[in-house]
């Protein structure tokens, strides 16, 4: 008898103790959530952080008053080369004149394309002469999505369904932060200027 009751409070305890760290890390994860942003109240990309390739937090705040050009990159896309050229080639005519800001974010999901570490993907885009913003390798869909692409992909959807659908979709954010416009990789950056010159 001593030795069921004995048994049964430490069942209860190791429950007891399962469901604090259970309450714990649910607490961490929304912590952690709510730092990088919530998708569901913003009004603007500039409540957002994000990690840069080398893992340090930016707040988005600091691209406030410019048109910003955010996309999913990948180094091993048939997009990849054309892509990577025209960007820079955007960035060279209109950071300085305009003010254009874009941002890179290297994603894996789309045939893992993109599998290098922060330090690989580094070396590619120093290779090609990158000269705008690359950020932390994330996901942009599913349960793990970086609440910025929450964000994104709920102020601009998508066609049939609002789901990222390959490497280098393109969101053209206004000067007031906002997402206006949603581009799909088979439409090249510069085929995207004339949309752009309406925001500078």
């Amino acid at each position: 008898m001593i030795y069921n009751s004995l048994s049964k409070s430490i069942t209860f305890i190791g429950s007891a103790v399962l469901a604090f760290r259970l309450i714990a890390s649910s607490s961490s994860v929304m912590a952690c959530s709510a730092n990088q942003g919530n998708p569901e109240t913003a009004q603007s990309i500039y409540e957002f952080s994000v990690n840069d390739i080398k893992g340090e937090p930016v707040s988005l705040e600091k691209y406030k008053g410019q048109v910003v050009i955010i996309v999913n990159v990948a180094s091993k896309c048939g997009y990849t080369a054309k892509h990577y050229a025209e960007l820079n080639e955007l960035y060279d005519q209109y950071a300085e004149s305009k003010g254009l800001r874009i941002l890179a974010f290297p994603c894996n999901q789309f045939g893992h394309q993109e599998p290098g570490n922060a330090e690989e993907i580094q070396c590619f885009v120093a290779d090609r002469k990158v000269k705008f913003d690359l950020f932390e390798k994330i996901d942009v869909n599913g349960k793990e999505a970086h609440p910025l692409y929450q964000y994104l992909k709920k102020e601009q959807g998508g066609t049939l369904f609002d789901a990222i659908k390959w490497n280098f979709t393109k969101f053209i954010v206004d000067k007031n932060g906002k997402p206006v416009e949603r581009h799909s990789p088979n439409t090249s950056p510069k085929e995207m200027l004339q949309n752009l010159e309406k925001y500078f």
